[in-house]
């Protein structure tokens, strides 16, 4: 292969790996097992520290997800990404909020910053996860959470589907699912 036809190979398999990554955040987001499993290997592994398993298991720990977690989502970074042949490397900053119902009257708004390390594998034309390690950097917790059901910032939403949560959510109806 010429340079020029193997750095436009080298780009949109960084390209693919990149959209593994995000869809993976969304298929989190919104709870999707379709999606999650279309980033994973099935026989990957992950290790976020709190939980740690084979693929299977971690499906069935994020999807359906803690009920207590009522909206998450995933803001990711920039990634390093070191190609190998049909093997990738890769560092993905992320910062994940989460909106946890603590069992009293009222939610909190907390968000964790960190990094995923994954191990990709290429099998045929697909990237996917074949090992994801979760490193926390840090987390704050914002306190009680807004109250978002009568609007934003005193303004009326005009539909119940403009607040967001993990399941049932608008965007899953604009995708088309």
């Amino acid at each position: 292969m010429d340079a020029v036809t193997e750095e436009l190979k080298s780009l949109l398999d960084r390209e693919k790996i990149r959209e593994c990554i995000a869809l993976l955040a969304r298929g989190e987001d919104r709870r999707d097992a379709d999606l999650i499993k279309a980033s994973y290997w099935p026989d990957s592994t992950v290790d976020f520290g709190m939980f740690q398993g084979d693929f299977g298991a971690y499906l069935d720990w994020v999807v359906p997800g803690s009920p207590a977690v009522v909206v998450t989502q995933h803001f990711l970074g920039q990634s390093v990404i070191r190609l190998q042949d049909a093997e990738a490397l890769a560092e993905t900053l992320v910062n994940s909020y989460h909106r946890v119902d603590m069992g009293g009257p009222e939610e909190r708004d907390i968000v964790l910053g960190g990094r995923y390390l994954d191990r990709l594998e290429k099998r045929g034309d697909d990237w996917r996860i074949a090992q994801r390690t979760m490193l926390y950097d840090w987390c704050q917790d914002f306190g009680v959470s807004a109250d978002w059901s009568n609007g934003v910032m005193g303004a009326p939403f005009s539909a119940e589907h403009f607040s967001g949560r993990a399941v049932g959510d608008f965007s899953t109806i604009f995708f088309g699912k």
